[in-house]
């Protein structure tokens, strides 16, 4: 059930298009990018046992290693027929999948290509592109034609440059962008020269290094070179804050317990973390869209702190391993935030990415706690995010465990190598080779708010879906053959003929059957938590969508297998008072409203929208 309400529409469009009774070949996967995923790829982009409650990042049989191969190439195949149906060209469509590492065959040997974002929201958003290239110079060109502003600065990759540009995507839809490379050698000689004067590390002893844009600024130390203060300049608020990365040293059982950490156990053997490093060596870039800077901690750990233009919170992207072990030891890393606020030992986590929990240190609200595990038995699942009241909130790129072990103070873990077994049934330790056979590396971004207590709800809860649901990046050489005969060459597409609201999700887009297909609309705030988000919605459905119109509006249960009116809901009885039963309103399709926290499902039969303009059956 979870897995199909949380599900992203990212091939709703798949659904969106009209049968063909001639349809064209299938798109074969591109021989540009290496295959859709390695087992042995050097950065990993998810590691599920930094939570400390599963076992290993890939934790499968190596036979299955195959079909989870072949099922993303096949989702990719279906991706790119999609796009060719829908704008109009047959593209040999690209996905870099190794662009965590800046490694992109096609960017960084074209001298043009495209470059599609889609957008599985149901709200326009933005995101900033970065390509790896081998040019110091390029144009790039929006879906209307006009130049968008971008910058090539210094690659951590095999390429020699980076290109990065601002991009933003219609609801339910996508952008193309043309990429042109336009650099002269005298140019490229300046930009390079440029490049390396900004990559010089800069001893700024005498004062503060800092980054700025419109809404944030960040302060550093410079002495240590680690965060040191974020300022909102929107609201005139700051609050000194510092970053850093430290280890706990893994328990390899003792007098108390023999139980050791391991994959399913998180368990230090003390409750104060090593630093790794007291201060990092640092270098600053600044440029018209990004101010960053770069921290190396030590030759396994460094950090980019990054404001892109327009940007209200902080980006720090992470680079953790291999984690050493010669010492014998093993590490479970985290990177934590602290601060002066006094917080009485409570914190809040997100619960599956929708409600928040309140957590307060060695307590439990249902029984006395005695606690024996100080450090494990405070931490918490993070999905997507944790943060402590004032209020500065930390979002996550993908499951990870959390705890505030002291007040004013998060906490999360990012990496673990480990030594022994936990004789929880995985029968080996944490400790996967990486393709080096000196452990894994992993690569990961928290995004980090100061804002009030009452504005924080409608930055987070939106923000942290986007992250989930992040734009969908493919790219393609350019100058492929329609379609169809006389198809034009769409290069902005939205499924949606307006936006929804900014609290209004679109949960599940899916086909049902041959006739109908399964809308669910769910309120992203809770009750209370925010002034704007908080209210009561009203979403006209049945002039939502662009490529189809609804011809009957049938509402379902959470699950879509019972009618709503013919639910016989059990009646809780109240601490205080009687039981009511709400009863449920008639359906409007013109209105259909959502109230916080709601998740409403609907079964559409629909007509779509034919090749002259009329109308057919789905």
């Amino acid at each position: 059930l979870a897995a199909s309400l949380l599900k992203p529409p990212l091939l709703a469009h798949c659904c969106l298009l009209p049968p063909a009774p001639l349809s064209p070949p299938p798109l074969a996967p591109s021989a540009l990018c290496p295959s859709p995923v390695s087992p042995e790829r050097r950065c990993r982009a998810a590691h599920p046992g930094a939570t400390g409650r599963k076992g290993e990042g890939l934790m499968v049989p190596p036979p299955s290693l195959p079909r989870k191969l072949l099922h993303l190439s096949s989702l990719q195949v279906l991706v790119s027929n999609a796009l060719a149906s829908i704008s109009g060209n047959k593209e040999n469509f690209i996905y870099c999948n190794y662009l965590n590492i800046s490694v992109c065959p096609l960017t960084e040997s074209a001298s043009t290509f495209m470059v599609i974002l889609y957008n599985p929201l149901g709200r326009r958003v933005s995101w900033n592109i970065r390509l790896p290239v081998k040019g110091a110079a390029y144009s790039v060109t929006d879906p209307n034609g006009q130049t968008v502003l971008n910058e090539v600065g210094r690659d951590r990759g095999d390429a020699t440059h980076e290109l990065i540009f601002p991009a933003s995507a219609p609801p339910l839809g996508y952008s193309s962008y043309t990429v042109l490379k336009t650099a002269s050698r005298d140019l490229r000689s300046r930009l390079a020269k440029r490049i390396r004067e900004q990559a010089q590390p800069r001893v700024d002893a005498w004062s503060p290094r800092e980054i700025q844009n419109e809404h944030l600024q960040v302060l550093f130390d410079p002495v240590t070179g680690l965060l040191r203060e974020i300022q909102n300049l929107d609201k005139s608020i700051s609050l000194p804050v510092s970053q850093n990365f430290f280890w706990y040293n893994a328990s390899i059982g003792n007098d108390d317990s023999a139980q050791a950490s391991g994959a399913y156990i998180f368990r230090p053997n003390r409750s104060e973390p090593f630093r790794v490093a007291g201060r990092a060596r640092t270098y600053l870039v600044k440029n018209k869209l990004v101010q960053e800077v770069y921290q190396n901690f030590s030759s396994w750990c460094s950090q980019v702190v990054r404001l892109y233009a327009g940007q209200a919170y902080v980006e720090l992207e992470w680079t953790v391993g291999p984690i050493p072990i010669d010492d014998g030891l093993g590490k479970e890393i985290i990177s934590r935030f602290e601060t002066s606020l006094q917080t009485d030992g409570r914190f809040y986590t997100d619960a599956n990415g929708r409600e928040i929990l309140e957590r307060r240190r060695d307590y439990r609200a249902t029984w006395n706690l005695s606690q024996t595990e100080p450090v494990a038995g405070n931490y918490y699942p993070v999905n997507s995010r944790i943060y402590i009241k004032f209020q500065l909130t930390v979002l996550t790129d993908r499951s990870q465990g959390g705890s505030s072990m002291v007040d004013g103070s998060m906490e999360l873990m990012v990496h673990r190598r480990l030594l022994y077994d936990d004789n929880r049934g995985v029968g080996e330790p944490l400790l996967e080779p990486g393709v080096y056979h000196d452990g894994l590396v992993v690569r990961g971004r928290h995004l980090v708010f100061l804002d009030t207590v009452e504005s924080s709800a409608y930055q987070h809860r939106l923000q942290a879906q986007q992250e989930f649901m992040a734009p969908q990046l493919v790219l393609a050489p350019g100058g492929g053959p329609s379609f169809h005969r006389g198809q034009r060459n769409l290069k902005q597409f939205s499924a949606l003929k307006q936006e929804l609201p900014p609290s209004v999700h679109l949960l599940t887009l899916a086909q049902w059957d041959p006739s109908s297909i399964l809308i669910r609309l769910e309120h992203q705030f809770e009750r209370g938590e925010s002034a704007n988000g908080s209210q009561p919605v009203t979403v006209d459905l049945l002039h939502l969508f662009s490529s189809f119109t609804i011809t009957s509006l049938q509402e379902m249960n959470l699950v879509a297998n019972q009618k709503r009116e013919a639910m016989n809901r059990l009646s809780w009885r109240p601490a205080t008072g009687a039981a009511r039963r709400q009863p449920y309103p008639p359906l409007n399709p013109l209105g259909v409203t959502l109230q916080p926290m709601e998740i409403r499902t609907f079964l559409a039969t629909i007509r779509y929208a034919g090749p002259s303009g009329g109308q057919g059956e789905l």
